[in-house]
This record gives C-alpha cells, sequence and structure tokens, in this order.
C-alpha cells in the first residue's frame, strides 16, 4: 500500500510542531530543573506548592494556545492523527513534565482513549471530561504480582455482581500513577466468569473504581531500580471487597480483553514516540560532554570508538523514527488491530535501543552520568522499564515472528 510510505507531517500541522517546540524551549525547559528540586517534603505523593505552581501555570498557557489533548484522533472533531501525534510526542519526549503540560501523559491518555471509544455517556461524563480539561489523573491497574500479566487471560482479581454491585477483590502491583494525590480514578481489569468453560477471551471485563474506594488499600509503592518515582508512583494495590455500582462496568461483562486489546495499540506507540526524543536528547548531551571535556591531549569525542558511537546512534535513531512513523501511518490506515505488527516491532525495538544510546552518553559522562545532576540516569530507568511495560519484549518479537512465519505456512 503506497499511502504507507508516505510518512510527512500534514501541512495542517506543520506550525503547530513548531509552536510545541517553541513553548518547550521558551516555557517549559526553563522551569523543568525547578520543578524536580522543589519536592513536599512532607508528603512525596503530594507536589509541592511551588510544583503545583510550576505546573498549573504551564498547562493553562498550554491550554490557551490550543497546545491541548494532541492525542485523541477525532475526538469531538479536536486531535490529530497518528502520524502527526508521532511528530509531536517526539518533541515532549525531550522533557519529563512536557507530556502532562500538554494533557498527553500516561497512564492518562490510555484511559482517556478507553473512556471515549467505550465509555457510556454518565462515564465519560463523570470522568472523561475531567481527565480532558486536566483537573483530575487516572490509573490503569492490571498487572498482578502472583501470575505472568503479559497474558491477560491470567488475571485473576475477582469481580462478582451482588446487588447491583460489582465486589472486587484480588491484589495489582505496578500502578502507575495511583500514587499522585490527584489520581481520581482507576480502570480495573478483573475476572467477571470464572467457568473454565467459558471462552477463554471473554471471561475479563473492565470496571471504574474512584481511588476513594474505601475497599482500595494502597499496600505501598514499588520501587523501580530503587525509586519510589514519587509523586507518579508504581504502586501495590489491595481490593477488600471494594464495591462499586454496576453501571461502572465498561462496554460490558466479559469484554475485557477486546478493550485493554484496543487502548494498548496507541499506548504503546504513545511511548515509543516520547522515547525517540530521549534517545536524541541522550546523543545531544553526549556530543556536547564529548567536545567540552579532554583527557590523554584529546577531545573526549575523539576517543576510543567515540565516532563509531555516535555514527551508530545517529543512523538507529533515524531507523527507529522511520519504524514509528510507519506504524503511526498504519494504525491511521488500517486501524489499531490490523497495525499490530507494525506497533510490536517498534514496541520491541525503540526502547531497547534507546536505553543503549543512553548507556553511551551515560559512559560518556562518567560517574555524573549516574547522578542527579544530568537526567541521563532517569531516562536509563524509564526506558529499561518499558521493555516490560504494556508487554515484554518477548511478546512484541512473538507477535512478529508469528506473522512472518504465517506468510509460508
Amino acid at each position: 500500500m503506497s499511502e504507507l510510505f508516505n510518512l510527512q507531517l500534514s501541512d495542517e500541522f506543520v506550525p503547530t510542531l513548531e509552536l510545541v517546540k517553541r513553548f518547550i524551549e521558551k516555557e517549559i525547559a526553563p522551569l523543568e530543573e525547578e520543578f524536580h528540586h522543589t519536592p513536599n517534603k512532607d508528603d512525596i505523593w503530594t507536589l509541592s506548592d511551588r510544583q503545583s505552581e510550576i505546573i498549573e501555570g504551564l498547562k493553562a498557557k498550554a491550554r490557551e494556545q490550543g497546545l491541548w489533548n494532541f492525542f485523541l484522533p477525532d475526538w469531538n472533531g479536536e486531535g490529530v492523527s497518528n502520524l502527526d501525534y508521532a511528530y509531536l510526542a517526539q518533541e515532549m519526549g525531550k522533557s519529563f513534565i512536557a507530556p502532562e503540560v500538554f494533557n498527553c501523559a500516561a497512564p492518562d491518555t490510555g484511559n482517556m482513549e478507553v473512556l471515549a471509544k467505550y465509555g457510556s455517556p454518565e462515564q465519560q461524563k463523570q470522568w472523561l471530561e475531567p481527565l480532558l480539561a486536566g483537573e483530575i489523573r487516572s490509573a490503569y491497574a492490571m498487572t498482578e504480582p502472583n501470575i505472568a500479566s503479559s497474558d491477560a487471560k491470567n488475571i485473576s482479581t475477582t469481580a462478582v455482581l451482588e446487588n447491583g454491585e460489582w465486589v472486587i477483590n484480588g491484589e495489582k502491583f505496578y500502578i502507575s500513577g495511583a500514587g499522585d494525590s490527584r489520581c481520581a480514578i482507576m480502570i480495573v481489569m478483573v475476572q467477571t466468569n470464572p467457568d473454565p468453560d467459558a471462552p477463554m477471551y471473554l471471561r475479563q471485563s473492565q470496571i471504574l473504581v474512584p481511588m476513594d474506594n474505601p475497599g482500595v488499600e494502597v499496600l505501598g509503592p514499588m520501587h523501580v531500580f530503587g525509586n519510589p518515582d514519587a509523586p507518579h508512583g508504581h504502586m501495590h494495590l489491595k481490593f477488600d471487597n471494594c464495591r462499586v455500582p454496576e453501571s461502572n462496568i465498561l462496554l460490558g461483562e466479559g469484554r475485557g480483553f477486546e478493550i485493554s486489546q484496543g487502548r494498548l495499540g496507541p499506548g504503546r506507540i504513545h511511548h515509543c514516540m516520547r522515547a525517540l526524543g530521549q534517545a536524541e536528547l541522550a546523543l545531544e548531551l553526549m556530543i556536547k560532554r564529548g567536545l567540552s571535556r579532554e583527557a590523554f591531549g584529546k577531545p573526549l569525542i575523539k576517543l576510543g570508538g567515540n565516532f563509531d558511537l555516535v555514527a551508530n546512534s545517529r543512523i538507529e535513531i533515524d531507523s527507529c523514527r522511520l519504524m514509528v512513523l510507519q506504524a503511526a501511518k498504519a494504525m491511521d490506515l488500517l486501524g489499531n488491530k490490523e497495525a499490530r505488527i507494525y506497533i510490536s516491532a517498534i514496541k520491541a525495538m525503540v526502547p531497547k535501543i534507546t536505553g543503549e544510546i543512553i548507556d553511551r552518553a551515560i559512559q560518556m559522562y562518567g560517574g555524573t552520568g549516574v547522578s542527579q545532576w544530568t537526567p541521563l540516569a532517569s531516562m536509563y530507568t524509564g526506558n529499561r522499564t518499558l521493555r516490560l511495560a504494556d508487554g515484554p519484549d518477548e511478546v512484541h518479537r512473538m507477535v512478529v515472528a508469528r506473522a512472518e512465519i504465517q506468510k509460508y505456512s
């Protein structure tokens, strides 16, 4: 299909991309360091007054300029194509707070997509509208500590319908965003039909659960490479006879697997889009450091195989970018389900390559590279974690390999 090879940003969004770049450079970058260095010392899960002032002020400016909710194609006539969003998200990926400033941060983006596509009018009114307005944040609760959660059929958290309410019991962990005090709602993947004779893909459902529900217990944060990642957090949760109205189910009983497949396509590709921005930033930092330091009578950049590392990094970034753009275009032309091979290919490749490029930059910085003096350590741990999130590398390679083998069988 020839259209799959037209990967240009649309003429309509060329000015928008420039506005996003300028906003990040002029508005976000000057405040980013202060944001990270003024945490709330009394409660790490709540933004300090200064952090809140910075982020809410930037969000207001972005919204005023129409730089808002790019990720959601065709929601009430707003949003952009997946291909155009890929260009925008790459720029956002160069900053830790830019995605939230433009209301394009995970896991809210995926949850908003689910609510927009599958939510009832009442659910959209109660939860989608405040999420679209950036007034609240959200979480997606799927992963469980006692099963291989990369296979959604294994989900063991149960929801039983009693007297017009779903009663939920079970545990979830690594629930990203659930630590943030602004997190108001979770979408929870549950098993609603334990019958072993029922169709395997019709046993799961997804249910909306408010964070302040008395049946939700936060057992504590799961650390990422020793870091609690506050105030976002990746929490360990227990659902103990957690009761929500029957109407809180999304789409209908037994539709959970269907929803998860629809959700993970966009979520996976958005992560890869932002990862490209981090790879670009890592390469920039690597080169600037190599040019600014000397050892053994030469700039670091000219020692050892550093020329090759720079060249390889540029080649790999551009290769990954083409794959991401093609996956985005495939989603626009074919839909998420038909584009799954493209999506799995970039999910298996981009975080791995980005992590290697960040690692090269760390090496150029020496000890400083793993310290708080550069963003590289956080970038590295985030990309290494991404190889587990939204399905591990092995699952995505299996999807690609299976499709390739089927061509000949």
